[in-house]
């Protein structure tokens, strides 16, 4: 990794549709992020020094006295296996009926998995995706409206840069062809071949939000206008969303190294999972315009003017990926760690010590998302060429938890 700063300008589409209309009072998302490393670990770093223990940091004012905390200790049991034989799994979006469309990060393909089958129908290759290393085809997630627009969104790693695109999904077609022609939302992420980010997600307030990294360039997390290390904040048609902390600005916070999870709880606050390097790994809960502390700081005590953590571990522990709310807590995916965590929320606190669970049980773990109530899908990360592949291929699974 090199200090050097690059800027690099966001481009927006030239044809668009009409910008949705300025929500008057823009959500403010109280939550935060900071540390993050390849699937936790940079190509050159083979000893990362970590003792394995897991901390929680201290009540926050943030959160309200009068919020009830879950208990202490909570449960998880996989109900089922929903799909086998899928290979590079990265990002999961949940249709209305109930089936799911997940993305192959190295085959850039999205594929329809029917939840009561498990029967797989492949939509199409998304066109413009240049896999290596980290990148290649990454989150996905369903247009607010997708009820009349039918439109899929996807962050992916092009041969210049990572960028998001739109594309219509008509099941009428055959497969493999029902993919529409990728409409390019925004462009101008920096890529690598780490720290490339790419989990999008559309918040309470129906604007999209994308985790990014600073493809090893350490210097573009600081760099307020580079869109590397960020979280970014823009509307449905690529434009920096009403309400922002920088004027005419996508950057709705900064200080992160490569933010792989987004998940909102029940109050409508967001919160963040980040890879650390060689210390501490983070959740943290983001407020809009706050600095999470990379490369200056990595895990708590970083010092004024930067947001702490909620929850830090060791890198052996976590590498974490996607993060879902259900039942009081955030729940976070591990890659490096093979487990998944519950982290009881009070407010945007920690309310106890995170928990783990199913430890080295699936192997590699890469996005968690709600299924409604005390229901979470699941899916491993085995076939990205750094796990020990589980029989073979990746799969979704089905979770109770509480």
């Amino acid at each position: 990794m090199t200090g050097r700063t690059r800027r690099v300008e966001g481009t927006k589409i030239v044809q668009r549709r009409a910008v949705p209309a300025v929500l008057t009072a823009a959500l403010l998302l109280t939550a935060g992020c900071s540390s993050g490393s390849s699937d936790g670990a940079d190509p050159s770093k083979t000893d990362r020094g970590a003792s394995p223990t897991s901390t929680a940091a201290q009540p926050s004012p943030a959160g309200s006295p009068t919020e009830q905390a879950p208990p202490a200790k909570g449960s998880v049991k996989v109900l089922r296996t929903v799909a086998t034989g899928l290979n590079s799994p990265w990002g999961l979006a949940p249709l209305p009926g109930g089936d799911l469309l997940v993305s192959s990060r190295d085959e850039a393909t999205i594929t329809r998995v029917d939840a009561k089958t498990g029967r797989k129908t492949e939509l199409g290759e998304v066109p413009g995706v240049s896999p290596s290393g980290e990148g290649g085809l990454l989150g996905i997630a369903l247009s607010p409206d997708y009820a009349s627009d039918h439109m899929v969104y996807a962050y992916f790693t092009s041969a210049s840069d990572n960028r998001i695109v739109r594309m219509l999904y008509d099941e009428k077609k055959p497969s493999g062809e029902q993919l529409g022609a990728p409409d390019t939302v925004f462009r101008g992420i920096p890529k690598g071949v780490i720290h490339n980010g790419g989990r999008i997600a559309f918040g309470p307030d129906k604007m999209l939000y994308a985790g990014t990294g600073e493809s090893g360039d350490t210097g573009l997390s600081q760099d307020r206008k580079s869109l590397g290390g960020k979280i970014l904040r823009m509307t449905q048609d690529g434009e920096p969303a009403p309400g922002n902390p920088f004027p005419d600005s996508p950057v709705y916070s900064y200080g992160h190294r490569n933010v792989q999870g987004l998940a909102w709880d029940d109050k409508q606050r967001l919160f963040a999972s980040e890879f650390g390097q060689d210390t501490w790994d983070e959740l943290n809960a983001i407020k809009p315009g706050d600095n999470y502390g990379w490369p200056e700081a990595e895990g708590k005590g970083g010092g004024s003017g930067f947001h702490d953590p909620v929850a830090q571990w060791s890198t052996d522990e976590a590498s974490p990926s996607g993060i879902a709310y259900a039942e009081g807590s955030v729940w976070m995916a591990g890659l490096r760690g093979e487990r998944l965590w519950r982290i009881p929320l009070k407010g945007t606190a920690a309310a106890a010590d995170p928990q783990a669970f199913l430890e080295g049980e699936y192997g590699r773990l890469r996005t968690v998302a709600p299924a409604g109530g005390d229901k979470l899908w699941l899916v491993t990360s085995n076939t990205d060429g750094r796990g020990d592949a589980k029989g073979g291929d990746d799969r979704i699974l089905e979770l109770e938890v509480e």
